[in-house]
């Protein structure tokens, strides 16, 4: 028997020191962010908001459960290829415990066939489109983001009946929100009817042909006379105002978007509108420090997609912490129907299809600026129970 006890004192000593070691392990996530093209500014908002969450939430530590949180940003360029194969290596080769990402819808819906392929968890944050959490989802996709239907129903919501026309990019987020847009209005239970619908390219500049066929469309249709621009990245609204639709009884109807975009809106004080965040809405001790922390590091307050990327900070922190572990199987299990704290409030994560349930907030543009970002004033916020979203996927 004593000649056992040197053989068996090594592995006792391994096995001792297994878990210490395995404890010790970082975890790993992934940022994927459209850094560079269309959507250059939500990226880096997403990733501003996303590393200043971490460190709130953990801190300052970038530690959970006594283990380093390290943190790997790649850029895919909004391109779906790109994407894809970034999503890929960051699981493969990067080991990564979870992904976060990513600024274009396209992009997105090509990177959630990697996150079931890999069974990983992928948050999607700030991507839109119905399909991501609709027909293309699988059970490791969770988003932080809201979707085509929740800003739809927000918007129908303070819209008047009347005639409606729509413009929108050429690609997965316009189409998507122009197809809730209808659905939502239709169910608002107001007579509207919608009399033409126009996709412009994802990069188009110039839209003179594109608003005369819309003016065209809507300038004999019974008033009020809608214009909704349903639109991404820079913005089109000064240049279709440029060319009068006032002329015809129009009205343009924007989708709440960037600080940079509504400092330009100015001239048109008094307009309605709908938005996923404006800094000076949430009152809440998280807000109230990524406002002032924020501005105190940029000289400006804190974006729409600096919350997005906030939101999904608190999403992973709040996950890995109720697993305990990076396992892809123990997050999901804690994820499904989680509660989670954001600079908007409280979010959760739907069971049924993974969409965080959240409130929007409907503004006014104000006539009177009395600085650069005192741009919004609130009429309200929307709260979730006003915004059916129904579930589209097939689980």
């Amino acid at each position: 028997m004593k000649k056992l006890i040197p053989l068996l004192l090594p592995v006792l000593v391994a096995a001792a020191f297994a878990p210490a070691a395995a404890s010790a392990q970082d975890l790993k996530v992934a940022l994927i962010a459209g850094k560079t093209g269309v959507l250059e500014a939500y990226a880096k908002e997403t990733e501003t908001g996303f590393m200043m969450g971490l460190e709130y939430l953990t801190g300052g530590k970038m530690e959970i459960n006594g283990r380093k949180l390290k943190v790997i940003v790649k850029d895919d360029q909004s391109k779906p290829d790109l994407g894809r194969t970034l999503l890929a290596e960051a699981y493969g080769d990067d080991k990564v415990d979870i992904a976060v990402g990513t600024s274009s819808s396209g992009s997105a819906i090509a990177m959630l066939p990697v996150a079931l392929e890999y069974k990983k968890v992928l948050i999607v944050e700030p991507a839109v489109a119905d399909a991501i959490t609709g027909d293309k989802w699988n059970r490791y996709i969770f988003r932080t983001a809201r979707n085509s239907t929740q800003d739809a129903a927000a918007a129908a919501a303070v819209s008047p009946a009347g005639s409606y026309a729509f413009l929108a990019q050429d690609y997965a987020f316009g189409r998507d929100g122009v197809k809730a847009a209808k659905v939502a209005l239709a169910a608002a239970g107001r007579k509207t009817n919608v009399v033409h619908e126009e996709y412009a390219p994802q990069t188009a500049t110039d839209f003179t042909a594109s608003a005369q066929r819309l003016f065209d469309a809507l300038k004999d249709k019974p008033q009020p006379r809608v214009l909704s621009i349903v639109w991404a990245g820079p913005h089109p609204m000064n240049k279709i105002a440029d060319m009068k639709p006032e002329r015809y009884g129009i009205t343009l109807a924007p989708n709440g978007n960037i600080l940079p975009v509504l400092k330009t809106w100015k001239n048109f004080g008094g307009t309605e509108g709908t938005i996923y965040y404006y800094y000076a809405f949430p009152k809440n001790k998280m807000n109230d420090w990524l406002v002032a922390e924020h501005t105190k590091r940029y000289k400006a307050p804190p974006d729409m997609f600096t919350a997005g990327g906030f939101a999904a900070a608190s999403a992973v922190v709040t996950a890995l912490t109720r697993a305990g572990s990076g396992d892809s199987e123990k997050l999901v299990a804690a994820m499904e129907g989680m509660e989670f704290e954001t600079p908007k409030g409280k979010m959760s994560f739907r069971k049924e299809d993974h969409q965080a349930i959240q409130s929007m907030y409907h503004f006014r543009i104000k006539k009177q600026q009395k600085s650069e970002w005192d741009l919004l004033e609130l009429v309200r916020e929307i709260p979730a129970s006003e915004m059916p979203v129904p579930v589209r996927n097939k689980r």
